[in-house]
């Protein structure tokens, strides 16, 4: 079994930074295509930032130039740095990791994050 922590949301005003992070523990072989979601209220979710097995990202277009989405393999971690932030921004984010769980799976498994809360001041 796999499990998905979320870490580093909270307030901060327009302008600042927040990083979040994703850190993946239980069985795992790999870890393929990561991607950080968001949903603001009264909105759906949306896919902000990916990064496939080769490390090719996407970006929304809103939030190119102003997040990077990186992953450390070592730690099963995956980051999500965040800088000149907007009200706009204030949503739950979401990790969500492709999983192989071991070498005899072919396919990897969908694995959700628990959200964090992420509060943009203006």
């Amino acid at each position: 079994q796999v499990q998905l922590v979320e870490s580093g949301g909270g307030l901060v005003q327009a302008g600042g930074s927040l990083r979040l992070s994703c850190a993946a523990s239980g069985s795992i072989f790999r870890i393929n295509d990561v991607r950080w979601y968001r949903q603001g209220p009264g909105l759906q979710r949306e896919l902000i930032a990916a990064l496939n097995i080769r490390d090719d990202p996407y970006y929304l277009d809103s939030v190119k130039g102003r997040f990077t989405i990186s992953r450390d393999n070592a730690k099963n971690t995956v980051y999500l740095q965040m800088n000149s932030l907007k009200p706009e921004d204030t949503a739950v984010y979401y990790c969500n990791l492709d999983i192989q769980e071991s070498y005899l799976n072919a396919y990897g498994r969908d694995y959700w994050g628990q959200g964090t809360q992420v509060t943009v001041s203006s």
